[in-house]
C-alpha cells in the first residue's frame, strides 16, 4: 500500500471529503448527537459529448493524416453470425452388469 501512496497530491481538487465527512459523523456519534447537516456541493453542468462526431472526427483526421482524400469512413454491414447447432455426443454404452453367484444353503 505504500508504494502506491503519493504524497505529491496537493490541493483543493485532492481533498478526500468523504473521510472528513465521515470522521464528522463519527465524532458526532460518540458525543451521542446528531450529525450537522452539510450543504450540498453546488454541482456543475457536465460536458455532453457526442461520440459519433468525436469519431468521424478521428476517423477524418486519421485519414488526412495518412494522405487519404476520402474524409468520410466507409460503412459496412456487418456479417450475420451462421447459427451453429449443438453437435449430438454419441450414446454412452452402459456398462455391462456382472453378477456374482451366491452359494446354495445346503
Amino acid at each position: 500500500m505504500d508504494t502506491m501512496a503519493r504524497e505529491d497530491l496537493e490541493g483543493e481538487e485532492f481533498r478526500d471529503t468523504y473521510t472528513e465527512a465521515l470522521a464528522r459523523v463519527i465524532e458526532a456519534k460518540r458525543e451521542h448527537r446528531e450529525p450537522a447537516e452539510e450543504p450540498e456541493p453546488a454541482a456543475e453542468p457536465a460536458k455532453v459529448l457526442d461520440l459519433m462526431a468525436a469519431l468521424n472526427e478521428s476517423v477524418a483526421r486519421a485519414r488526412q493524416d495518412r494522405g487519404e482524400s476520402d474524409t468520410h469512413a466507409d460503412v459496412h454491414e456487418m456479417p450475420k453470425p451462421k447459427k451453429q447447432t449443438a453437435k449430438k455426443q454419441p450414446a454412452r454404452k452402459t456398462a455391462k452388469k456382472t453378477t456374482t453367484r451366491r452359494s446354495r444353503p445346503a
